[in-house]
C-alpha cells in the first residue's frame, strides 16, 4: 500500500509539468486524484480541456483513480466546483495541491494593468479560492467528527522570496502565497489542517522560456546523469507533505534535484539604538552602520 492509500487529492495546474508529476505520484501512492487544469497558454489565455483529461486517463490506465476538471481555479464558482467534484467522485477531500500559475514577464514601465491583474488573479487568488472552499468542508467535517488530517501544499517561487527583474507582478503574487501559507497554517490547525509551500526549481513551460534558463534546464544528453531539472524531483516532497501522519505545517521549502532547503521567513537583522527620537541628520550618519 502506498503512503497515500485512501486519501483524496486535488492538484491544480496538473495538465503539464510539475502538476502532472505531482498528480501521477500521488495516484501511484494510492490517492484518488482530481486532475484540474484549464488548459490555457503560459500567459493564461485560451483553454483546452484535453490537458486535464489526458493526465487523468494516464492515471486510470496505470490502475489509479482520477477524474478531470477544466474549471478555472482562480474563479470563485470554479474553485467551488473543483472541491465539489472531489467530494462527489470520491466521497471526501484530504489534500489540496495549489500548483496552477501563469507568467507574463514585463518590466514595470512596460506592464499593462491587464498583465498585473491576471497574474495576481491566477497566481494568488488561484491559491485562495480552492483553499477557502476546501477549508469550509474541513471545518464542517471537524465539527461533525473531529477527524480531518488534511493537507494543503502551495507553490511559491524564488521570484517572490528573493526577487527577479521583469516579474514584479508574478513575484508579488508568489510572495503573497508564502505569507498566505504561514497565516492559513495558523488559522486552520485547529481543524486538523496542515499548510505548507514548496519553491520548486524545475523544467517547465515557465523556465524553458526564461532568458538564460532555457538551455540550462534541458535534460542531460547522458541518461545516466541525474536530471536536476526534472519536475518529478519535486513530487516526493509534495507526497510527503500530503501524508496523513506528516507533522510539518507552516513551512516553505525549496527543492531542486536532490536538494531540499528550508526557507526562513523575514527576520530582523541588525539595529540602531537611541534613547529618544532620531533626527534625519543622525540617521544619515548612522544608517551606513546598519546596512554594512
Amino acid at each position: 500500500m502506498g503512503s497515500l492509500e485512501g486519501r483524496v487529492a486535488i492538484v491544480t495546474g496538473a495538465g503539464r509539468g510539475l502538476g502532472r508529476s505531482h498528480a501521477l505520484l500521488l495516484a501511484a501512492e494510492g490517492a484518488s486524484v482530481v486532475v484540474n487544469d484549464l488548459g490555457g497558454a503560459l500567459d493564461g489565455t485560451g483553454c483546452d480541456p484535453s490537458a486535464a483529461e489526458a493526465v487523468a486517463a494516464e492515471i486510470r490506465a496505470a490502475g489509479g483513480n482520477a477524474v478531470a476538471s477544466d474549471d478555472d481555479c482562480a474563479d470563485w464558482e470554479g474553485a467551488g466546483r473543483i472541491v465539489a467534484l472531489a467530494l462527489e467522485s470520491f466521497g471526501d477531500l484530504h489534500v489540496l495541491v495549489n500548483n496552477a500559475g501563469i507568467l507574463r514577464d514585463r518590466a514595470l514601465v512596460n506592464m499593462q494593468e491587464a498583465d498585473w491583474d491576471e497574474v495576481i488573479r491566477v497566481d494568488l487568488k488561484g491559491h485562495f479560492a480552492p483553499t477557502r472552499h476546501a477549508a469550509a468542508h474541513w471545518r464542517a467535517k471537524f465539527h461533525a467528527s473531529g477527524d480531518v488530517q488534511a493537507s494543503v501544499i502551495n507553490t511559491t517561487s524564488t521570484s517572490g522570496l528573493a526577487g527577479n527583474p521583469g516579474q514584479s507582478h508574478y513575484g508579488t503574487a508568489k510572495a503573497g502565497v508564502a505569507a498566505f501559507t504561514v497565516i492559513v497554517a495558523q488559522e486552520l490547525r485547529r481543524y486538523g489542517v496542515r499548510v505548507n509551500a514548496i519553491t520548486p526549481a524545475a523544467r517547465t513551460r515557465m523556465t524553458e522560456t526564461a532568458p538564460g534558463l532555457a538551455q540550462l534546464v534541458q535534460p542531460p544528453d547522458d541518461p545516466e546523469i541525474f536530471d536536476d531539472w526534472d519536475p518529478a524531483n519535486a513530487s516526493p516532497l509534495v507526497a510527503y507533505l500530503a501524508a496523513a501522519d506528516c507533522p510539518v505545517s507552516g513551512r516553505v521549502f525549496s527543492i531542486q534535484g536532490g536538494t531540499v532547503q528550508l526557507f526562513e521567513p523575514w527576520h530582523l537583522g541588525g539595529s540602531l539604538e537611541k534613547r529618544g527620537r532620531w533626527t534625519i541628520g543622525e540617521l544619515c550618519e548612522s544608517m551606513p552602520m546598519l546596512l554594512r
